[in-house]
């Protein structure tokens, strides 16, 4: 079975993980039934919070444990347990594939980012390099945040008004995506409006580099999630499919 999809997801706060409230929520707990055309064998998902000056996996023999790299949410958040054959997943990777495979019945492999060290470029060669393993049935996801500047947001009001620099921020890359200009994405540090405001630092962009890599040269971007939380923060996530040549 092969996959020709690749996928981004914007996992926002733990909280996403019990919040039913949200859009978020239903959009990823819906993942399978409405977005995901059959189930993979597999799962490789490279998460923001795994960083490493260059490229790791997981894999241990044993259940992996949950690791709540986070502090200062509700009692409850720290009770989800994953059980998955693999090493910790942090929350990076848990928050959303607790949502998308509740049943927890696919194998998961977590990859790290580089973003001390790489920038887009390196990142998006990681995915080209990786490919191949959805011949194999392996899905490929992006977890990380369509922006993420934690110093900015309102944390007062979820429902705040989004800022102007954040919506043409996340505007811009949603069009560079649907136009394929993948050379103005990989350096977007450089080329898009507000992208130090967006991305003080840009490791929770660089896997949506990783998933847009893997997709395949003739790749076609298609935003299936539009949502904002606290003024600045986009949930947008996308779907990268692979489309024939000729």
């Amino acid at each position: 079975m092969a996959i020709k999809e690749t996928f981004f997801i914007s996992h926002g706060s733990p909280m996403l993980a019990i919040d039913d409230s949200s859009p978020a929520h239903s959009f990823l707990s819906t993942f399978q039934e409405k977005v995901l055309p059959e189930k993979p064998k597999a799962i490789l998902i490279v998460s923001a919070h795994y960083e490493t000056s260059d490229p790791m996996v997981t894999a241990v023999s044993g259940p992996n444990e949950t690791i709540y790299d986070f502090y200062g949410f509700p009692k409850k958040l720290y009770k989800i347990k994953v059980d998955e054959k693999t090493r910790g997943l942090d929350h990076g990777a848990w928050v959303a594939l607790s949502l998308m495979f509740p049943a927890a019945d696919v194998p998961v492999c977590e990859l790290s980012v580089q973003g001390n060290v790489y920038g887009g470029d390196h990142h998006f060669r990681v995915g080209r390099a990786l490919a191949p393993l959805k011949d194999d049935g392996v899905l490929i996801i992006g977890s990380g945040s369509a922006t993420h500047n934690l110093n900015l947001i309102d944390r007062r009001r979820p429902d705040a008004e989004v800022s102007a620099w954040a919506k043409e921020f996340d505007g811009w890359i949603a069009a560079a995506l649907a136009e394929g200009r993948r050379e103005d994405v990989i350096d977007f540090m450089r080329r898009a409006p507000h992208a130090s405001a967006a991305h003080p630092r840009a490791e929770h962009f660089y896997p949506l580099h990783v998933a847009l890599g893997a997709a395949g040269e003739n790749a076609t971007a298609e935003r299936i999630h539009d949502e904002w939380s606290h003024g600045t923060i986009s949930y947008a996530s996308y779907r990268f499919t692979e489309t024939p040549k000729g």
